[in-house]
């Protein structure tokens, strides 16, 4: 059963694509932003999202392999340092349950991208986070995405 949350909650999901757009306009690089969203929701195990976002990183000109390693991102030479504190990031929050945010992960990020940005990748993640659990719940199925469908 497919549960359609646009139509049931319709005021939601527009505070939702109102976060969307913040994100996409705050900033932060485009590919950045790509990764962050795929590897997010490979921790969450959403596939309509890793569907859509290496879709979408692909048509940026993301490569393959750079996709192809993100889940061991830790062990790859393919990511920038800043890339690294990006998912390194979105990893503590994303698994976060339990546990406080250490503070040398804060001050290492903010090394990267200062405090604007670091409230801007914050919102990404919060944002990637919703979209998988919306995307899970409603039984999005995975291949059914096509680039630039929701922007």
């Amino acid at each position: 059963m497919n549960i359609d949350f646009a139509a049931i909650a319709t005021e939601g999901l527009k505070a939702m694509r109102d976060l969307e757009t913040h994100v996409r306009s705050s900033g932060l690089e485009k590919s950045l932003i790509e990764l962050v969203k795929t590897r997010v929701s490979q921790i969450n195990g959403c596939a309509y999202c890793i569907d859509m976002h290496t879709k979408d990183a692909r048509a940026e000109g993301e490569s393959e392999q750079r996709l192809y390693a993100l889940p061991a991102w830790h062990e790859t030479p393919f990511f920038s340092t800043r890339e690294r504190a990006a998912l390194r990031w979105a990893e503590a929050l994303t698994t976060i349950a339990g546990k406080p945010m250490p503070e040398s992960l804060i001050e290492e990020t903010l090394g990267f991208f200062g405090e604007k940005e670091l409230a801007n990748l914050t919102l990404a993640v919060i944002a990637i986070n919703g979209w998988n659990r919306l995307a899970i719940a409603s039984g999005m199925p995975a291949g059914s995405y096509r680039v630039g469908q929701w922007n």
